[in-house]
């Protein structure tokens, strides 16, 4: 376990020191790395573009799958709210990280805002969640329901 945690450190270091976040993971299976990712989000102009985001995309592409069943991410620091998200529904085995979010939160990067935003209604949240109903609006969920050769994840 130490031997990863110390490659996701260096590696987010390593990214520091190329102008990237100070952030990485690693997604492990049976002892093997089989995707890495550091925080691209200046490089690339993609705000989504988070580590364990870039390794979960990784991870899955190698293994033909959208789930990551058996395997553990090794992340510097403690998932984000939009990297937790991803995290559940990639569900792998477990996560083990290095830095927390208060640690995180120090250097600038606090995400104490976001984690008070899901609990707000949504029409009070800082960037208003507008419901637009619609008399079709459950169609797509009535199709996914009846469709018997659906992929359920």
């Amino acid at each position: 376990m130490d031997n990863f945690i110390e490659q996701a450190i260096a590696l987010a270091t390593e990214n520091v020191r190329r102008d990237g976040g100070p952030f990485a993971a690693l997604v492990v299976k049976d002892g093997i790395v089989i995707a890495a990712g550091t925080n691209q989000v200046a490089r690339g102009n993609d705000p989504t573009a988070h580590a364990e985001i870039v390794a979960i995309r990784e991870a899955c592409r190698v293994l033909g799958d959208f789930q990551l069943t058996g395997c553990d991410i090794y992340a510097s620091c403690e998932p984000c709210p939009m990297c937790l998200g991803a995290i559940y529904w990639a569900r792998p085995a477990r996560v083990v990280f290095a830095a927390t979010h208060d640690d995180a939160a120090a250097a600038g990067f606090d995400d104490a805002f976001i984690y008070r935003q899901i609990g707000t209604p949504p029409a009070a949240r800082a960037i208003p969640m507008i419901h637009a109903p619609h008399t079709d609006a459950a169609r797509p969920f009535r199709e996914w329901t009846d469709k018997p050769d659906k992929t359920k994840y």
